[in-house]
């Protein structure tokens, strides 16, 4: 079904859950623009919570989180994140309304459920809450049933379960063991705690994963009946994430097995009646994702492909990112630091970028590539990146008709190289990214 062209993947490249991305954050941007675009905030917004905290690390995981083994650790961490929940919704401008709320990390149910009553209270006094939908992130290995109960006192109607692989083998490899049974407990949990779309997070490329290691999770997960899968390629990049160090490189699939894990995976979704998003993300024709994705309104943010719709989203906690159009700021990446200017009563925004007009053109161009599969990219950059797009047009994998250029189906693995074209940073850039698939 898909052409492999592997001189065409061997660039890594962003994932781009944001454009500008990351890394061209500088401290030249900070507290003063956070603030600025916190006061100038209108209508329909969306937070998410940071809990920098996991009661397990797993190896292959590259957030930015610690062990909750110390309680006065995370107690001051809490504090300083009940301090700032309170001074953002001081500064937030009056016609904002908030509609959405998620919590991720780490891990959210590394902390104590009462803990997460009272950070849903904090946000119910301070913010301008709109009946908004709540969301949370979970570790099955520690989701207990006082969690249930609080989730559903709140309201939480979406979770996302870190599953990754149902393979015990695997599972050893990667520092995650987790029995099905504990997965399948969680399943009827967070159902009966009125979860109404629940999302599995699933891996491929990991060592020694065979072709049917990936197919017993995909079955599994089917079976489960997850309205949503995240299906991504495991990146290992050692010399970043120092944990990895501990995963066995020498038996990490080679890339043109992990272009055919990634098929499979997109077969076997899609012949189970899961609408394709993207070319790594699924869910049941029935969920707002496959809807979005099916109307033209799928976007992308930090947390992903979404059906989200409000361009202003508000980051809280240590390393968190707000993103509004015209501004992109990160929050103080460090625990300890972050607290100290939250106790001065001060905004912890440190890294940052202001997007310019010619960086909202591109990351929408970029957006729409990745969510709708086609973008109005205009004749002056189609004649400007000819070359660089020869490659993919001469070989089918995508198209350009007038002002649009579409990537047609064969082409949705290289949808990420492709957006990398319109990425004014990458040509001077020496970061390095993921592999594409």
């Amino acid at each position: 079904m898909w052409p492999y062209y592997p001189e065409l993947l061997s660039v890594p490249v962003p994932r781009y859950t944001s454009y500008p991305t990351a890394v061209e954050f500088s401290d030249v941007v900070g507290e003063a623009e956070q603030e600025a675009a916190l006061a100038g905030a209108a209508g329909d917004v969306s937070l998410y919570v940071h809990i920098p905290f996991c009661e397990q690390i797993c190896w292959y995981c590259g957030c930015n989180t610690a062990a909750a083994n110390k309680r006065g650790r995370l107690e001051a961490y809490l504090d300083a994140l009940h301090h700032e929940i309170a001074l953002t919704g001081a500064k937030l401008g009056r016609q904002a309304r908030v509609k959405r709320i998620a919590f991720g990390g780490g891990s959210p149910n590394a902390l104590q459920p009462t803990d997460f009553v009272r950070l849903a209270d904090a946000l119910t006094l301070h913010m301008p809450l709109d009946k908004p939908e709540w969301s949370v992130e979970i570790d099955p290995r520690h989701l207990t049933s006082a969690w249930g109960t609080v989730m559903a006192v709140v309201g939480v109607t979406r979770a996302s379960l870190g599953v990754q692989t149902f393979s015990p083998r695997l599972q050893q490899a990667i520092g995650r063991v987790q029995p099905g049974e504990q997965i399948e407990r969680a399943v009827h949990l967070l159902r009966r705690a009125g979860v109404r779309s629940l999302n599995f997070d699933l891996m491929y490329g990991l060592p020694g994963q065979t072709r049917d290691d990936l197919k017993d999770s995909l079955d599994r997960t089917i079976e489960f009946g997850a309205d949503r899968v995240a299906l991504f390629g495991y990146a290992h990049v050692p010399h970043i994430i120092a944990r990895q160090r501990r995963i066995d490189a020498t038996a990490l699939p080679d890339q043109a097995e992990r272009f055919a894990m990634a098929e499979f995976g997109y077969r076997h979704f899609t012949h189970a009646g899961y609408v394709p998003v993207g070319f790594d993300h699924f869910a049941m024709p029935g969920d707002p994702l496959a809807q979005a994705a099916r109307s033209g309104t799928l976007r992308r943010n930090f947390q992903g492909f979404t059906d989200d719709q409000a361009t202003q989203l508000i980051g809280l906690g240590s390393t968190a990112i707000t993103c509004f159009p015209q501004v992109i700021v990160q929050n103080e990446k460090n625990a300890g630091r972050y607290g100290q200017m939250i106790g001065q009563n001060r905004l912890t925004g440190s890294l940052g970028v202001v997007r310019s007009e010619d960086d909202q053109r591109r990351g929408a161009v970029i957006e729409a590539l990745l969510c709708q599969g086609r973008a109005r990219v205009g004749q002056d950059w189609l004649s400007s990146m000819a070359e660089s797009l020869h490659p993919f047009i001469e070989r089918g994998l995508a198209s350009i008709e007038g002002d649009w250029l579409a990537i047609r189906d064969q082409g949705l693995p290289y949808a990420r190289t492709i957006a990398a074209r319109f990425d004014g940073y990458r040509a001077a850039s020496q970061h390095k990214f993921s592999s594409a698939v």
